[in-house]
């Protein structure tokens, strides 16, 4: 499954990027050379970036010692997710200062940023679309990011983080696309998402949390923390998550208590990968 959603990327990301090569470029053949060589050494990278299946959690001893093989196995995966959308983040930066200027694979680049993270029809001169996709590419803390997979899959317990690698609640809404809920009401026809590895279930989450517009005052306070300098934190990111449940405010206070109880806070500090990037 890994192996053939790579391929299928790789394929889609191909015919785009040779689509917005122009008359710019002033060899044809040569750019679509190195277009494919960026996509092949991104796949690559995509494919050897899994790390091992998660641990059976209900092995451990409910309490402390499950806690920590929890934390133990999923810090690493969203540090390196976040470092990823860093790495994104300050190019993005970088070409944002040239958007007068960019090459046909500078151009690419924002194209595939903006259709990731749903900025439709993303026009190059309109400085308002360049903010909005500025805005939505950036981290989740650590302290939020754990306390959320925690809660929605109880440690990691859950059938649905079990069965399909589902850590984060999320729903899918076509026929055969997850799990049905045993307790789903009669007439919904949601699923709950199946994944083919934590790490998808990691990516997915934080691309809806950075793009849907039930979080876009999470965004807004992340932006604010940016052009203050304070750090990014999940503390004062959590009251944007009203949304995420049903339970509102009540999910929202249950996040705060997780990441306060389990000392999470500590993981959104300068030595993070969520600080220095502004």
């Amino acid at each position: 499954m890994v192996i053939f959603n790579a391929m299928e990327m790789l394929s889609h990301s191909y015919k785009k990027l040779t689509s917005l090569i122009t008359s710019d470029c002033p060899n044809l053949a040569v750019c679509k050379a190195a277009a494919f060589a960026i996509l092949l050494a991104g796949s690559l990278k995509f494919l050897l970036g899994y790390t091992a299946a998660p641990p059976d959690f209900t092995q451990f001893d409910a309490g402390e010692e499950r806690k920590q093989a929890f934390l133990d196995y999923f810090l690493p995966i969203i540090q390196q997710q976040n470092r990823e959308l860093l790495t994104q983040r300050a190019e993005l930066l970088d070409m944002h200062q040239e958007k007068g200027q960019l090459s046909f694979l500078e151009r690419y680049k924002v194209s595939n940023l903006a259709e990731t993270y749903e900025v439709e029809e993303f026009d190059f001169d309109e400085e308002s679309d360049w903010q909005t996709l500025i805005r939505r590419v950036d981290i989740v803390p650590p302290s939020l990011a754990l306390a959320q997979a925690a809660n929605e899959s109880a440690w990691g317990t859950s059938r649905f983080a079990e069965q399909g690698n589902n850590y984060y609640g999320q729903w899918c809404f076509v026929e055969g696309c997850g799990i049905v809920p045993n307790q789903r009401p009669a007439g919904e026809s949601y699923e709950v998402a199946d994944f083919s590895s934590a790490e998808e279930s990691v990516e997915y989450y934080l691309r809806n949390i950075n793009h849907h517009p039930a979080y876009s005052q999470l965004r807004q306070t992340r932006e604010q923390l940016r052009n203050s300098d304070a750090t990014v934190s999940g503390l004062q990111l959590v009251n944007g998550l009203t949304n995420y449940s049903e339970r509102g405010e009540e999910y929202v206070s249950e996040l705060r208590n997780m990441i306060q109880f389990n000392d999470l806070a500590q993981l959104d500090g300068s030595d993070n990968p969520g600080y220095a990037v502004n």
